[in-house]
């Protein structure tokens, strides 16, 4: 029986993907995996239980990833889940940033009607005041062409806004997602002094935090409209500051509140509506469950921040999985503790990600004995951190 405790509310079409025979939610202290969605798990000690944290989102800065990953704890997100979501709010501020529609309706609320006027008439003698502009022909520059990137570039050119892209780490799978009517821009300041919109899609790290500040403001257009519905500190608030009120930036669009960017007409904050749908919150939950039961039941690991992606069919009585870090002569090591109790490795694929690696050895044994002693033996190696022993589990997780 896995142990799984969840912290924030996940989607009921997401936990029902644990079977009541295998799993128990939110029953001990020690689980074998959390899921959680905003919970911050920075202050918080990990049990020796836990093998997995799912993120029921794409970002993972409220969790602790380096630790995580120093006491062998794979951490998951769910990236794409949410992207539509997110995309189609960035579109929606698109088109409030070039019709005041929202100024408009609060004209017409608020304007002081006396009884029996025309207000059609008043409307229409007043609706010049809210003209705007359209999209079509417009520039917009996408800087990070993941799921998200990916989909908004995709569908603003199909709005006929003509697109930029920029991205020098994009995937290959993402690159042939991507309509070939995008431009792909090499360097940064190119696409943001052609631009007249710039929507920023880049996860938040040491090297993308202040991504954009005083230089990379100073190359747009004056007129500009700058999104943040990524992360926060990625952009340099009191460099939006500066130049909003000096008139070189048009407009700054954010998802994450600040109380130094409220109450400004050339500002706009939501409160992180990026995800806030039905829809993006049952499926990043399906997809969290989907990787800690494939992790749990199989050892594959898909979706990982700080784990390389690993997975080989099972087909064998048992799997040992090992976490260890990325020094030469591991795999050696491991299969000669293997060999001297006298059991075959039938498969086996190792990864490494940066200081460590991860393995999986499929074994041709039946004595359940031997096996537990081999885990006894793996454990005292030096610099192996976790290992566990999965059983042939008989049914696959059920893929997202």
């Amino acid at each position: 029986m896995y142990q799984i405790n969840t912290f924030n509310a996940i989607a009921q079409e997401g936990m029902e993907r644990f079977e009541d025979d295998k799993y128990a939610i939110n029953d001990t202290d020690d689980p074998d995996a959390v899921i959680l969605r905003s919970k911050n798990l920075h202050e918080m000690p990990f049990p020796a239980s836990l093998k997995a944290i799912a993120r029921a989102g794409a970002g993972t800065n409220n969790i602790p990833v380096e630790r995580a990953t120093q006491e062998g704890v794979v951490v998951f997100n769910t990236p794409g889940a949410n992207a539509n979501a997110v995309k189609e709010l960035v579109l929606a501020n698109l088109f409030l940033s070039v019709r005041p529609i929202l100024e408009g309706n609060e004209w017409v609320q608020n304007f002081p009607f006396n009884p029996g006027d025309d207000v059609e008439a008043i409307a229409e003698d007043h609706k010049k005041q809210f003209a705007g502009n359209e999209l079509v022909g417009k520039k917009l520059g996408v800087v990070g062409l993941g799921a998200i990137g990916a989909l908004i570039a995709n569908d603003a050119e199909r709005l006929g806004i003509e697109v930029y892209g920029y991205d020098p780490y994009v995937s290959v799978d993402t690159a042939w997602s991507i309509s070939r009517r995008v431009h792909r821009v090499l360097e940064l300041d190119e696409l943001l002094k052609i631009c007249d919109f710039v929507t920023v899609h880049v996860p938040l790290m040491d090297s993308t935090r202040g991504m954009i500040g005083e230089h990379e403001i100073a190359q747009m257009k004056a007129t500009a409209h700058l999104y943040n519905f990524a992360r926060g500190p990625i952009v340099d608030k009191d460099a939006v500051l500066k130049a909003i009120n000096d008139n070189r930036l048009g407009g700054y669009i954010t998802d994450f509140a600040d109380a130094d960017l409220l109450h400004h007409p050339k500002i706009r904050v939501l409160p992180h509506l990026g995800a806030s749908t039905e829809e993006a919150e049952i499926n990043c939950a399906k997809m969290a469950a989907a990787n800690l039961k494939r992790f749990l039941e199989t050892g594959d690991i898909v979706n990982s921040v700080n784990f390389p992606s690993v997975q080989m069919s099972f087909n064998s009585p048992w799997r040992i999985t090992l976490i260890n870090k990325n020094i030469p002569n591991m795999i050696s090591t491991i299969s000669t503790f293997i060999a001297n109790l006298d059991i075959n490795i039938s498969n086996m694929v190792n990864r490494g990600r940066g200081d460590y690696a991860y393995t999986l050895v499929d074994l041709d044994e039946l004595d359940r004995s031997k096996v537990e002693n081999l885990i006894d033996e793996l454990n005292k190696v030096d610099n192996v951190i976790r290992v566990r022993a999965i059983e042939h589990p008989g049914a696959f997780y059920e893929e997202y």
